[in-house]
């Protein structure tokens, strides 16, 4: 299946055609392989995969455009509630399920620190230079042990591909990770470090990616799923809407414990496990409604690190600069509008034209930092031997 090859090959980089169990049957049939060089190919993508991350990378556009907007609209405010329950789990669901080929071979530590960590600590830095200059605080610190905004994913994402190995030989995965989870949250003395609580709430979602299989995401994709997706939704619409001025928003970041939000250490545990039900639900009803085929925006699918990263600098700017100061973006029809340009600013963002400028920063080859075993994989340089 596309899925299955798609998920094993990552989110980047090509795969060795040929595996053991294809080798097998090339003996069986008396096709031995050609030696030589072997070719690396790229598989199919699944466009369904896509789909599903440019669809959730505008709705995190969407709902950062939303945030100064909540304290004059509950509407406003219970659309942020709504997305921020799904949008962040659906997007690390979907990179642990990316993540089940990953077992720390030399190649793929390889792209773990080009695609990851070079862009963290790039990022991180120009987020800072950047808050220095528009929000006029020149002693605003550079550190790389306090993600800034949005870098936290970066170091997550790093953090959580490094132990896939681990999650993958336990017993019982997810309910090890939720236990995690929920310890961290009745743990304040985290700290900030890495944004460590972020990682170990978000785990969860990760090793369920983990452990999910290209059938289970067919069971989204039926007619049944999709139609019942509309009256979950609208439910959701409705709890949230009466949540909005009595629940405090925080709970759905995940950055904090309980205590930290003024809560007993037991609700951290609740809320921990409610919160994961519920965000469980949602992520499945948005699956439900990803388009299976080919799309005008497919392709964008590729590059939504891009408009993720990118997109901060104006979000955070829209703040520093006041933009949301003016009146009429507080009535209906401005809402509407921000949420318009936050679309239309984030798929701009992942278009080729911008991942070809920005392609050194997060993606760099950098092939003078490894040496050359590191860069080639084992079967090629066996095959280089012949």
């Amino acid at each position: 299946m596309t899925d299955t090859v798609h998920a094993r090959g990552g989110h980047r980089g090509p795969v060795a055609s040929g595996t053991a169990e294809e080798s097998k049957k090339s003996e069986a049939t008396g096709n031995r392989p050609r030696s030589g060089p072997v070719a690396e190919t790229k598989p199919k993508r699944d466009p369904f995969f896509d789909n599903a991350k440019y669809l959730a990378i505008v709705l995190v556009a969407m709902g950062h455009s939303w945030e100064p907007l909540r304290g004059d609209s509950r509407t406003a405010a219970a659309l942020y509630m709504t997305l921020y329950a799904f949008h962040m789990p659906a997007f690390i669901i979907i990179s642990g399920y990316f993540s089940r080929g990953f077992e720390a071979k030399p190649s793929q530590i390889k792209r773990l620190v080009t695609g990851v960590a070079v862009p963290y600590v790039i990022f991180e830095v120009a987020f800072t230079l950047f808050k220095r200059w528009a929000d006029d605080d020149p002693a605003y610190p550079i550190s790389l042990l306090d993600p800034w905004y949005l870098t936290w994913f970066l170091i997550a994402l790093f953090i959580w591909r490094l132990t896939a190995p681990v999650w993958k030989i336990v017993r019982w995965p997810l309910p090890l990770a939720l236990g995690v989870a929920v310890l961290a949250s009745m743990t304040p003395s985290i700290g900030d470090d890495l944004d460590l609580q972020r990682v170990l709430q978000f785990l969860p979602f990760f090793v369920l990616g983990l452990c999910l299989k290209p059938v289970h995401f067919q069971l989204v994709r039926r007619r049944e799923a999709r139609l019942l997706a509309v009256p979950v939704f609208a439910g959701a619409l409705a709890f949230a809407y009466w949540a909005a001025p009595r629940m405090n928003a925080a709970w759905f970041y995940r950055r904090d414990s309980a205590q930290e939000l003024a809560a007993p250490g037991w609700a951290g545990a609740v809320m921990t496990l409610a919160l994961f039900g519920c965000s469980l639900i949602l992520v499945a009803c948005f699956l439900a409604w990803v388009p299976r085929r080919m799309m005008w925006f497919t392709s964008l699918g590729a590059g939504t690190l891009y408009g993720y990263l990118l997109h901060g600098f104006v979000a955070k700017g829209s703040r520093f600069w006041g933009w949301y100061e003016h009146d009429w973006l507080h009535q209906p029809l401005g809402e509407i509008g921000v949420t318009l340009i936050a679309a239309a600013l984030i798929t701009a963002l992942c278009t080729p034209p911008v991942r070809r400028v920005f392609r050194f920063a997060m993606e760099p080859k950098m092939e003078w930092a490894f040496r050359r075993e590191a860069a080639e994989p084992a079967v090629a340089r066996a095959a280089a031997r012949r």
